[in-house]
């Protein structure tokens, strides 16, 4: 990992900024979007808050179970040495989710309209989160220009890859929010979308393969995917929405400010990375 700075025996890492700046604004964003719909910013700002040290724990203990039971059963202290790495941003989606729906039910909170309002707000701190990521993608197979490299070899700068996909995706439900036709359509739209994301990135990292070239993490975005769609069916026949709420989102406005932090981040990711 890119250490930035350190003082004593601590060390401050560019992955630990980046991840606390994509915390930042999708706490930011999701409180400016209760304001909007008058919910409860102090109810929502707890939701966020557990939502994350859900996405922390979820992410850890997934990592541990499926790629490498073994090692931490014989090294338990191991577990929390976190910021030595591994974490699976597929259980860091799983555990999010579960204990931000216990606080959403705990706050009397309608659960998934305020999954409809986080969604835009997580899949924007994830792009951000993943600027300052330390896993890069296998070798490439020419050096193309937009390589990286690593330990004398140009790799494919699957960060770079994914948080593009990641600010577009964000940029689809941000003006999707206008045109949902049951409640829990945008959190919906963003697992689905942001497990089809993470298979496409898999492709050029290196995990342990299941079949073939499908990895571990192609089988969680499988199952991601799934799960999506089967939610979708459950959520047209029992929340649907007869009225759409007007939200005033300018899609040039949108798509401006999404290639803008585009530009940005991956500007700073090879500055930093490259």
């Amino acid at each position: 990992m890119v250490e930035l700075f350190s003082f004593g025996p601590f060390s401050v890492h560019f992955f630990g900024v980046t991840i606390a700046a994509g915390m930042i604004a999708a706490l930011y964003l999701a409180t400016q979007e209760a304001k909007r719909v008058n919910l409860s910013e102090d109810a929502i700002f707890d939701v966020v808050l557990y939502s994350l040290l859900g996405g922390i724990i979820g992410a850890r203990l997934l990592y541990i179970l499926v790629y490498d039971p073994v090692y931490y059963l014989t090294n338990p202290f191991e577990v929390f040495r976190i910021q030595a790495g591994g974490l699976s941003i597929h259980g860091g989606i799983l555990g999010g989710f579960f204990l931000g729906l216990w606080r959403a039910l705990r706050n009397k909170l309608d659960v998934w309209h305020v999954a409809d309002l986080l969604a835009p707000a997580l899949i924007l701190g994830q792009a951000i989160g993943r600027i300052g990521c330390d896993v890069f993608g296998v070798p490439m197979d020419k050096p193309f220009f937009w390589g990286v490299e690593q330990n004398g070899q140009i790799v494919h700068p699957v960060q770079a890859y994914e948080l593009t996909l990641n600010y577009l995706l964000f940029a689809w439900l941000w003006t999707k929010r206008k045109s949902i036709h049951y409640k829990g359509q945008i959190f919906v739209h963003y697992l689905i979308g942001f497990s089809a994301i993470r298979s496409i990135v898999e492709l050029f990292r290196m995990n342990p393969e299941v079949l073939g070239l499908l990895s571990v993490s192609h089988l969680l975005s499988f199952v991601g995917i799934l799960t999506g769609l089967l939610l979708q069916q459950y959520l047209k026949k029992r929340y649907p929405l007869m009225t759409r709420e007007h939200i005033p989102t300018s899609l040039t406005r949108t798509i401006g400010i999404t290639f803008l932090l585009i530009i940005i981040s991956t500007g700073l990711y090879y500055f930093v990375q490259g």
